[in-house]
């Protein structure tokens, strides 16, 4: 496998733009440079060696079919590879279905005490952390984990610049894990 370098950046510019031109040599030499790169993330993601090789063949005809979708602007060539495979390969465990019919699973009804007094004591500890928090962090963590929003949206509805929310929450999280190592 070829490392990418300054040179070997161009090369992959030169090799797409022959791919925008129907080239099947260019198509050739992309998939010898990268498809061993594309198959390890789909194989770490998937854990299924067939279910990755259907991956690393969505993502070279993707590439085949659409090679204006990647912008030399914004990375290079084989992150932008591993990203789409990394997103390939989520969707496909998405759409798997169970491995277990339904008749199947044995669901357990006898309470667990333990496990719901150590929630109790867990849900304790973040109340009394959060309510140490200045009020401007304490609703930035409670927007982002409890209503679910992004940090972009935590930004427009607070008014707030975008990483100084990014900074609160992360923050928050620190103080948070803090508490829960000692």
């Amino acid at each position: 496998m070829l490392s990418p370098q300054p040179q070997g950046i161009s090369a992959d510019l030169a090799l797409v733009i022959g791919l925008k031109s129907g080239d099947q040599g260019a198509m050739a030499e992309l998939y010898d440079r990268y498809s061993s790169v594309v198959y390890a993330v789909a194989l770490r993601v998937l854990g299924d060696t067939g279910a990755a090789e259907d991956v690393l063949q969505e993502v070279f005809l993707q590439l085949w079919r659409k090679p204006g979708a990647f912008d030399a602007a914004r990375g290079s060539l084989r992150s932008w590879l591993a990203v789409i495979t990394r997103n390939r390969a989520i969707d496909s465990l998405r759409k798997r279905r169970p491995q277990t019919d339904i008749e199947e699973v044995v669901l357990s009804v006898a309470p667990d005490l333990a496990g719901e007094a150590e929630r109790a004591r867990a849900a304790e500890k973040v109340r009394g952390v959060m309510g140490t928090m200045a009020p401007a962090q304490r609703s930035a963590l409670e927007m982002a984990y409890w209503e679910g929003m992004s940090h972009s949206e935590i930004a427009d509805k607070t008014g707030e610049p975008l990483g100084t929310v990014k900074t609160r929450i992360r923050a928050g999280l620190i103080a948070l894990r803090k508490a829960f190592r000692t």
